[in-house]
């Protein structure tokens, strides 16, 4: 018996490349408007879990047979024949029709003194029942995904300055990171000619990225003359061992945290938020030493300039930067191999049969200590969206995909720079800390609805508006030099950034339990947006004239 499931919208591509069910982490419930023009589906009963086939197609009668019901922990019910009944003296004012109905006409009662210690109960009980280590370590794992891929773009305000491609190295980076995506492909593979466990693969991917952190610490300078012209290749090199593992994660380091309980999914989780949060933290501390001053040149040369460009250094430089990258990849490869490995992690299990690779059985009939105590689990209604509706939100996801995880990161120095270094480097780092706290936002204030998924996308492309057209207007453009431009640039790019965000994880969340290949189409349109998105803007940003380079000398 298996369950499919997906992580947040990065997730989704495994099963693009590898179409490997995973568990169902979230127990996300629905209210009854949450979609619209969609229809229910039956309500039932389970012990503990739920099979789930997947068939293709957008047909709304496949996707209600196939939905995947929500999941959640079934307690007594309010009207419940067992429920205790309020005693008579608890009753401040009764009805004055009759005493005898005083039960169910009281208009004022007692507070109830036991539901504050019911609810710190219930919180030190799901402290108990879980273990700490476990947490501590699913964190660390999880900070080792993406954090190779975000800190080299955090660090591209002081990288783009001594990098022969200057202004024009987002966009190649932008590239490279997509070619990551062949490590799924890779695994894939590799899986259909013989299986490997697992674990072993993630200690290859950890290790090519901690390999890959470490060289870009001392190579990222480095240069070489290729197609006419000077290419920082090392960088480049660097970059795509770092992208690998991010983009693998989505098919290797999910998938194995559904050997464990699904309450530690959330730690993974958050651990994958920190890997945004935390480079961007360490890049504030960083600082890139100021905007550029014009100097008078010095040199004995004729041919020289009069005057050259100069830039206060940081408070420390990239090859430090990327060191603590290093030490970070080092820490979550450790704790993997402690969770791996360590007996009491071993305990933490969910009632599962691992198979190889990412195969696992989910053994309904013998659950585990912690799922008897959970007691039954009861699946709640889900909603099917139409046709229409489900082709419109694919169409939307991938319009944002070809955005957010394309052009936006490929123009954004044509947008900030012009307003100055210290611009440009507070809107790369807030930006990025924008993105896991839109995800955590998403977590507890879900907007599911068409309709308000659609006018978050339209606030967005406002934002999206002004962005653009500050990239297109430069060398000069709105607002140039003063203190209210380098503020509305700032924040344009940081609620973008975290609007973007928030749609395309509301959208995911939609389409989790649509049930048939639904998560297979997500994961697709996710790639595809975001492969037209960099080529579209490195052919945009590198063979035509629309973006000019600001130069204050």
């Amino acid at each position: 018996m298996r369950i499919t499931a997906t992580d947040r919208t990065s997730a989704a591509s495994s099963s693009v490349t590898g179409g490997h069910d995973q568990q169902q982490y979230h127990d996300h419930q629905y209210g009854a408007d949450d979609f619209d023009g969609i229809a229910p589906t039956t309500t039932m009963t389970a012990s503990s879990s739920i099979i789930v086939d997947e068939e293709p197609g957008f047909s709304v009668d496949s996707r209600r047979l196939k939905s995947a019901n929500l999941v959640s922990v079934s307690g007594a019910s309010p009207t419940s024949k067992n429920a205790p009944k309020a005693a008579d003296g608890d009753c401040l004012i009764t009805s004055p029709s009759s005493p005898a109905l005083t039960e169910n006409c009281c208009l004022l009662r007692k507070p109830n003194g036991n539901n504050m210690k019911s609810k710190l109960s219930g919180v030190r009980g799901a402290l108990q029942n879980r273990s700490l280590l476990v947490d501590l370590l699913a964190i660390l794992f999880g900070v080792g995904a993406w954090i190779g891929v975000n800190s080299s773009f955090v660090q591209l305000p002081l990288l783009v300055v001594n990098a022969p491609e200057g202004w024009n190295l987002p966009s190649y980076l932008v590239v490279i990171t997509q070619l990551g995506n062949l490590g799924p492909l890779l695994y894939t593979g590799l899986q259909k000619v013989r299986a490997f466990r697992d674990s072993y693969m993630i200690y290859a991917v950890l290790i090519v990225g901690t390999v890959g952190a470490i060289c870009m610490a001392f190579l990222y300078e480095v240069t070489a003359h290729v197609f006419g012209a000077e290419r920082s290749v090392a960088m480049f090199v660097c970059v795509f061992a770092l992208a690998l593992v991010g983009c693998t994660s989505s098919v290797l380091f999910m998938p194995y945290m559904g050997r464990f309980r699904a309450i530690y999914l959330i730690t993974y989780l958050i651990g994958e938020g920190l890997s945004g949060f935390l480079p961007s933290i360490v890049a504030l501390i960083q600082g890139v030493g100021g905007n550029a001053e014009c100097i008078p040149n010095n040199s004995t040369d004729l041919d020289a300039p009069e005057f050259i460009s100069y830039t206060p250094p940081p408070r420390f430089g990239s090859m430090e930067y990327f060191i603590f990258v290093f030490v970070v990849l080092i820490i979550s490869t450790v704790a993997f191999t402690v969770l791996d490995n360590h007996p009491r992690c071993r305990k933490e299990y969910a009632a599962v049969v691992i198979n190889h690779g990412n195969d696992y059985t989910y053994d309904n009939d013998h659950p585990t200590t912690h799922e008897k105590a959970n007691g039954a689990v009861k699946v709640e209604q889900s909603k099917i969206l139409s046709n229409r509706n489900y082709a419109y939100l694919m169409i939307l996801l991938g319009i944002l995909c070809m955005f957010g995880n394309g052009i936006f990161p490929s123009i954004q120095s044509y947008s900030c720079l012009p307003y100055g270094n210290v611009a440009y480097h507070l809107t790369v780092t807030l930006s990025t800390m924008a993105n896991p706290v839109a995800c955590f936002l998403a977590v507890f204030l879900p907007h599911t609805s068409i309709r308000a998924i659609t006018s978050i996308s339209l606030l967005s492309a406002l934002f999206a508006v002004y962005a653009l057209l500050t990239a297109f207007m430069s060398p000069s453009p709105p607002l140039m030099g003063r203190a209210i431009g380098d503020a509305l640039v700032i924040a344009t790019w940081t609620i973008l950034i975290g609007l973007v965000s928030y749609v395309r994880l509301s959208i995911t969340t939609v389409f989790r339990y649509q049930g048939g290949k639904s998560l297979v189409w997500v994961g697709a349109v996710t790639q595809i947006g975001s492969l037209l998105g960099s080529i579209l803007s490195f052919s945009l940003v590198n063979f035509t004239d629309l973006f000019q380079q600001y130069y204050p000398c």
